[in-house]
């Protein structure tokens, strides 16, 4: 996830205080390459990236290519193999499976709630010591604290996909609805979402609000903690979803479907696609909360769209939720490999790249030199105010258990109250596992 970088050293207008061939001798005494250099013997490194198909088959490996071929273009010694994995349980299994073998492969995008695993299995290299002065000073600081373990970062930010609220405009225009502004209310925002839910004269249902409420998702998760609520103790070791800020919040969550019913019949059950299709194509959803990935698809379509804040709650400021996209290197003991590797990382998570390949970044980046184009721009103010979510071995199944019973409570099945307290013992015992 965001940059990598060795140690640079940085030569005043021209003046050598070494010669370049006595600086490299005594880069390498000193167990260092000068950043960006070329290595003097041909190296062919693996890079495993999530969703990459060959050949130009979709944007990722689109843009993976691009950014390959730029590198490489400027280190003619360096030559990357790409190999992409499927989102699912399977391809991170074969991941894990490829970083456990050593030789499989030595780079690889992977998401955030995979990584304590593979940090307690000792199979990614820290990269503190090829961080410098500024890598620190350009990425943003909750980000390197969110991947450290035992006083270690174990990873290179990317970028963070926070959730948003998107908004169908033609919808608005229909329906004479203003454009809220960025600092709407949780009631505001309910009160818009009624006026946005209609029946079209053809028997056409349109509904104000749609989430996706997914175990593997966040999305509505904003709503949720708006009012203050947040799921586990910032030290990973109590449960927090029984807290009556929490509890408030799902209510809220549950009042969209089952008081202000602004939502569609099959709330709670969605999925993604279905809901990209009926916002984009079926305007059927005039708003729908979601990261920032799929504004692109709706920009190419030409779809007149915006995106605004979640609507804030009890707590009275800005907050949403999202993960951290990352780029881990593989344990080594092949020094130069290494250096090399954390460098290609270095430039797969920084500005340059960014330079060199145009909407590269499919998220609002990690570091604050980079910028993103329109619509991920849109996103970017949501950066410094996103819930990142915690980073523990066994965060996958407390969010799946949590899952479980916010979906009860939108649904009917459960009261907030009690969907938030149930799970609670079982929770607390997980994370005291975890420990």
């Amino acid at each position: 996830m965001s940059s990598v970088t060795r140690r640079q050293f940085f030569i005043e207008g021209g003046k050598a205080v070494v010669g370049a061939s006595a600086l490299a001798a005594f880069l390498a005494a000193c167990g260092e390459a000068p950043a960006g250099s070329s290595a003097t013997q041909d190296i062919t490194l693996k890079y495993w990236t999530l969703g990459y198909q060959p050949g130009g088959a979709n944007a990722t490996g689109k843009l993976t290519d691009a950014a390959i071929a730029a590198y490489t273009k400027k280190h003619a010694h360096t030559n990357v193999k790409i190999t992409g994995y499927t989102g699912d349980n399977a391809g991170f299994t074969k991941v894990t499976q490829a970083v456990s073998g050593g030789s499989s492969l030595d780079l690889f995008r992977f998401p955030a709630d995979n990584l304590p695993l593979l940090v307690k299995q000792n199979l990614v290299q820290p990269i503190d010591d090829y961080l410098t002065a500024d890598d620190k000073a350009d990425l943003y600081p909750n980000l390197l604290d969110a991947i450290k373990f035992n006083g270690k970062t174990y990873a290179w930010p990317l970028w963070v996909p926070p959730v948003g609220m998107y908004l169908n405009l033609d919808l608005f225009k229909e329906r004479g609805v203003p454009v809220p502004d960025d600092n709407w209310t949780y009631e505001q925002f309910v009160e818009i979402a009624q006026k946005l839910t209609f029946t079209r004269a053809n028997g056409q249902k349109v509904y104000g609000f749609t989430g996706a409420i997914d175990p593997d998702l966040v999305n509505t998760w904003p709503i949720i903690m708006g009012d203050g609520g947040v799921p586990i103790s910032t030290d990973n070791k109590k449960y927090m979803f029984d807290s009556p800020e929490a509890i408030s919040g799902l209510q809220k969550l549950a009042d969209l479907a089952l008081k202000y019913k602004v939502t569609p019949p099959d709330f709670g059950t969605q999925s993604p696609d279905d809901i990209g299709t009926g916002f984009s194509q079926h305007k059927n959803y005039a708003m729908y909360c979601a990261p920032s990935g799929d504004s692109g698809g709706y920009a190419s379509l030409g779809m007149n769209f915006t995106v605004k804040p979640m609507p804030i709650g009890k707590l009275g400021k800005h907050l949403t939720t999202g993960g951290i996209g990352l780029i881990a290197v593989a344990k080594s003991s092949d020094t130069n490999k290494l250096k090399a590797t954390m460098d290609l990382a270095r430039y797969l998570t920084g500005s340059e790249v960014a330079k060199d390949v145009p909407k590269y970044y499919l998220a609002p980046g990690a570091r604050k030199s980079i910028t993103v184009t329109d619509p991920i721009n849109k996103f970017t103010p949501f950066v410094e105010y996103t819930y990142l979510m915690p980073l523990i071995a066994s965060w996958s199944q407390v969010r799946t258990l949590i899952h479980t019973h916010i979906q009860n409570a939108v649904l009917g099945k459960e009261k907030p109250e009690q969907a938030f307290k149930a799970p609670a013992d079982e929770i607390n015992s997980i994370l005291a596992d975890n420990q």
